[in-house]
């Protein structure tokens, strides 16, 4: 099941040994608050996107987020797409997140 809830996505994250939470929207939400370490990987900049999606390992629980799992969906698809196995999307993204957040300014 790749689309998770808050409790079920947490777990993961904490259950994964090899476990990479990436904050697919852009710099600018990323720097107002962001899931405690998370990578900002913003899906709108495809080409950086898919580079830094390339230097992950394909054997890596991918946990992905955005403001309300839309974007986080798609970015989803295409980390599937290029062939890793163990991808979940945060339901409801940050605005529905109850857990800390932090902010990097």
């Amino acid at each position: 099941k790749m689309n998770l809830d808050q409790n079920s996505w947490t777990e993961s994250i904490e259950k994964s040994k090899n476990s990479v939470v990436l904050d697919v929207r852009t710099p600018e939400e990323y720097d107002e608050g962001c899931i405690v370490n998370s990578i900002n990987l913003n899906i709108y900049d495809s080409q950086f996107f898919m580079d830094e999606l390339n230097k992950l390992n394909k054997k890596d629980f991918i946990h992905v987020y955005c403001r309300t799992g839309s974007r986080s969906f798609q970015a989803c698809e295409i980390i599937k797409q290029l062939g890793f196995e163990n991808v979940y999307n945060l339901e409801g993204g940050i605005l529905e997140w109850k857990g800390k957040i932090i902010t990097s300014k």
